[in-house]
């Protein structure tokens, strides 16, 4: 059981197991293709300080092709202007000759001449296209920009140096929803660079929840096209541009393969790096030894090389299995070398059967044989078992690079051990309280006691249920967290997210989950509650309320004024243990859940707090005052939703909000006849003594649009949502 649960500190555990492994194997051969170009101490030293010109990087590769190199992939990426170029100066010199009408010609020629040589950024971009072989790099953003340049925002989707995957299929309809990484932000080289390479990937590297980088995604999606790692850019070019296909299936990743080599990847399309071992298991070779030729001639000839910084405060610095420091670029290599080789480590389909099998006779044996044998023997048998165990797993593993789990094992044998001996001194009724404790402590108790009375809830699978869902989420708090320090952001957080939650439980929701600064919570499961989109509602006004008072708090601490938007909606989700058959957790999806999530982002529209569902307020309208704000289709749906502000409780409701109410929804009226100049007077009516009141702001703009520009006459008052 609880290894399908997965707890975090036995997941964590394991990925020690792992390293260790890594450890006794110790290093193994490489398969002598790959060589790394390193920007260290000693090119500092000789050649400046970094980032270095342009020029000298076109200086490096120009090297690197008379060595014949046959693939130079960069472990960097240019994304601005060099600044070391002196070409606006110059330029600006040549300007100003023009305006004074100077006429010397030499000194026009030296100027052009001059020009030509100071666009540093030009030279390398000549460098690369001459070459034919080198690969550049790029990375990926996975947080959200607020308001990123003009040029990052007009990325056109196929950018030929991030369009790597020129072939994805699809097993079925529904593997095109298949979540994998997906990127919100590209960092990419400036175009007279990238147009000159022949090929580019990124170098984004994720580490596990122990900062150890282990695995490599391949993939990763990015305004709904595929790309591809470095490491898979450089071997695409090393094997002759051999076609790269990614293939889908609804479970994840079914297959990368890159023309005849097949690479292993989980369902989320990360690859588990086969490290060849420690720092330098690859042939380095000094960035300035390399511009001044004192390596020998064959070093390159025929091979890939990898170009990045190795020099201390300027490098990628990575957590291995092997090296709690160890450069980025050699992680790339340790891809590559791995794919090359075709000697991956994974865990086949079998080795589930076999976990489970080894957690079983482990057990057993020692369960038949404790209770028959002295403690002395009885402790040298588990011991014996113990290493026993470790010595097979390891050889699995450095002989078949087959990664079984030591920790579930050995832990129930460790546990049985226990269990069995603690036994004989203790009663029946306090071992039973003892494992009921166990549950406890990694389980929430509502959730232990559901799965006493009914253990077919712990299984993988839900149910089709009549819930609803809260989403709530605070507006621009990327942007505003990037000026607070990570002491104070953390401490704003938790005393944001714990008055939040605390609410939430008084109206007996299930807290879903936390995604940043939003949250997500759900009513009606695991218990029934008949009455349960009132308490989402309840729940809303009253997080509004204590938003007000933290604001005047926060206000006298100098913290930013902060606002947030929720959206609520009521409807058929299916709720239960969702995952996959490892690791799974308790929440609710649909499209009912999606339109939830929908509705929160349409506040910074309306300029509103909370936003509902027509369904949710057919079911609240005798408790709670709302208005009518508009009819959306949102993406992803056909049929248009009826939205309505939350206001109030009707006990609570004071006299304008009523009175707001009923002149909102007759301007809404003459809005949706055409009567654009009629509805225009009623908001700018609803402005004058509520200037900050966001819908009307919304509806006196689009009714001066459309007094001007009149929609077809087929137009039916929605207004189309393009956005999540």
């Amino acid at each position: 059981m609880i290894y399908y649960l997965d707890p975090d500190f036995l997941s964590l555990l394991e990925l020690k197991t792992l390293d260790l492994r890594f450890l006794s194997r110790g290093k193994i051969v490489t398969t002598g293709e790959v060589a790394l170009i390193t920007i260290d101490e000693k090119s500092l030293d000789e050649l400046g300080r970094w980032p270095w010109p342009r020029v000298r990087m076109a200086q490096l590769l120009d090297a690197l092709v008379k060595y014949e190199a046959k693939v130079v992939g960069f472990d960097i990426v240019w994304a601005e202007p060099d600044e070391n170029s002196e070409l606006k100066s110059l330029s600006a010199l040549k300007q100003k000759m023009n305006e004074l009408k100077l006429t010397n010609r030499d000194l026009e020629i030296y100027l052009a001449q001059a020009i030509q040589k100071a666009d540093t950024d030009r030279i390398l971009a000549d460098s690369l296209a001459r070459s034919r072989r080198a690969v550049l790099g790029y990375f990926f953003h996975f947080f959200a920009k607020e308001d990123p340049p003009r040029e990052k925002k007009q990325l056109p989707k196929g950018l030929p140096p991030l369009s790597t995957y020129n072939l994805v299929k699809y097993s079925s309809a529904e593997a095109v929803k298949v979540h994998l990484f997906e990127a919100n932000y590209a960092e990419v080289n400036i175009p007279v660079i990238a147009a000159a390479a022949e090929g580019a990937g990124y170098f984004n590297i994720f580490p596990d929840r122990d900062g150890t980088v282990r695995w490599i995604p391949l993939v990763i999606k990015y305004q709904d096209r595929h790309y591809c790692a470095l490491s898979l850019a450089v071997l695409q070019k090393f094997l002759d541009n051999s076609p790269l296909v990614l293939r889908l299936a609804e479970f994840g990743v079914e297959e990368i393969r890159l023309g005849d080599l097949f690479i292993p990847t989980n369902e989320e399309g990360r690859m588990l790096i086969n490290y060849r071992g420690p720092q330098k298991a690859f042939p380095h070779y000094s960035a300035t030894d390399v511009i001044h030729g004192r390596v020998p001639l064959n070093a390159f000839q025929g091979k890939i090389v990898l170009v990045g910084a190795t020099a201390m405060g300027i490098y990628d610095i990575r957590v291995t299995p092997f090296d709690h420091v160890f450069p980025g670029l050699e992680v790339h290599a340790n891809v590559i070398d791995t794919i090359l080789k075709q000697q991956f480590l994974h865990r086949p389909n079998w080795v589930t059967l076999f976990d489970l099998l080894a957690i079983i006779v482990l057990g057993l044996i020692l369960g038949i044989i404790l209770p028959k044998v002295k403690a002395l023997w009885g402790a040298l048998i588990g011991i014996s078992l113990f290493f026993a165990f470790i010595l097979t797993s390891n050889q699995l593993f450095q002989q078949q690079g087959i990664w079984v789990n030591q920790t579930y094992p050995l832990f129930n044998l460790v546990l049985t051990y226990l269990m069995i001996t603690g036994y004989r001194y203790m009663t029946e009724e306090r071992e039973r309280k003892k494992v009921r404790g166990a549950f406890q402590y990694y389980l929430h108790a509502s959730v232990v006691e559901q799965m006493l009375k009914d253990p077919e809830k712990l299984k993988l699978g839900g149910e089709k249920k009549d819930l609803t869902v809260l989403f709530s989420d605070i507006r621009g708090f990327t942007s505003i967290s990037e000026h607070m320090t990570p002491e104070r952001l953390v401490k704003f957080l938790n005393e944001y997210l714990t008055k939040m939650t605390d609410i939430v439980f008084k109206y007996d929701g299930l807290l879903d989950k936390y995604m940043g600064d939003a949250i997500m919570a759900i009513w009606g499961a695991p218990l029934d509650q008949s009455d349960h989109p009132l308490r989402a509602s309840y729940t809303a006004l009253e997080m509004v309320e204590e938003l007000h008072l933290l604001q005047q708090k926060w206000a006298t601490e100098g913290m930013p004024r902060l606002n947030i938007g929720i959206g609520i909606n009521a409807g058929p989700m299916v709720v239960g243990n969702m995952g996959s058959e490892r690791r799974f957790d308790y929440t609710a999806m649909g499209d009912s859940v999606n339109l939830g999530s929908r509705l929160e982002g349409l506040n910074k529209l309306y300029g509103t707090n909370i936003i509902i569902s027509e369904m949710t307020h057919e079911r609240v309208q005798g408790e709670i005052l709302g208005r009518e704000l508009d009819l959306v289709r949102v993406k992803g749906k056909d049929q248009p939703v009826k939205i309505y502000e939350l206001l109030s409780r009707r006990a609570k409701a004071l006299p304008e909000q009523k009175a707001l109410v009923e002149e909102f929804q007759a301007a809404l009226e003459e809005y949706r006849n055409r009567h654009w100049e009629t509805a225009r007077k009623i908001f700018q009516s609803i402005l004058q003594r509520s200037p900050e009141d966001g819908p009307a702001k919304l509806y006196v703009e689009r009714c001066q649009t459309l007094e001007k520009t009149p929609p077809p006459e087929d137009w039916d008052g929605v207004y189309i949502m393009t956005t999540k």
